[in-house]
């Protein structure tokens, strides 16, 4: 009866340790997380996280992860998943070709712009200066961080939420 407790217990322990070893192994696997994925899909996952989701009866005119409705759309009911994606997909290409010029910026300042508005990075005539993000851009300076972060105002207050979305798209899209 000894020897069969002994090697139960043996078994056991060669069990949890293979157990452990795969935890293990998976995990190091997955240390990279969201930086395994292109960056495009980075972009698409960072703004899903921060966006949330947009019912369209207590966020109209934005739904699904943020997509703001256009004139000549008709959304009369809440989108799938599947349909919020595309938009989203559709939307950040969309913003990426406005600042294609800007090669391997175009992306995160595409990001910025699906938040903020095209307009407030790129100014305009009427209402908005270009920013300063996108001026320096321009002079090819590469140490950006703080017109990027800068960003992260509502209403003329620093909202601390906005300031660490802001980091966190600096952090996976931004190529110095």
């Amino acid at each position: 009866m000894n020897r069969i407790r002994k090697t139960i217990m043996v078994a056991l322990m060669m069990c949890l340790c293979l157990v452990v070893e795969a935890q293990t192994t998976v995990q190091s696997q997955s240390d990279l997380g969201i930086f395994r994925f292109p960056l495009f899909e980075r972009a698409v996952r960072c703004i899903k996280f921060y966006e949330g989701w947009h019912d369209i009866k207590r966020n109209y005119p934005y739904i699904g992860w943020g997509h703001c409705v256009q004139p000549h759309e008709n959304f009369k009911k809440n989108l799938t998943l599947e349909q919020a994606d595309s938009l989203l997909r559709s939307d950040l290409r969309t913003f990426c070709g406005m600042f294609r010029k800007y090669g391997k910026d175009s992306l995160l300042l595409a990001v910025l712009a699906y938040n903020v508005g095209p307009y407030k990075v790129l100014g305009d005539r009427r209402k908005f200066r270009k920013s300063r993000l996108l001026q320096k851009i321009e002079r090819g300076e590469r140490d950006i961080e703080r017109e990027y972060l800068d960003f992260c105002r509502w209403k003329g207050k620093v909202i601390a939420s906005i300031r660490r979305r802001r980091n966190t798209e600096l952090r996976l899209l931004y190529e110095p």
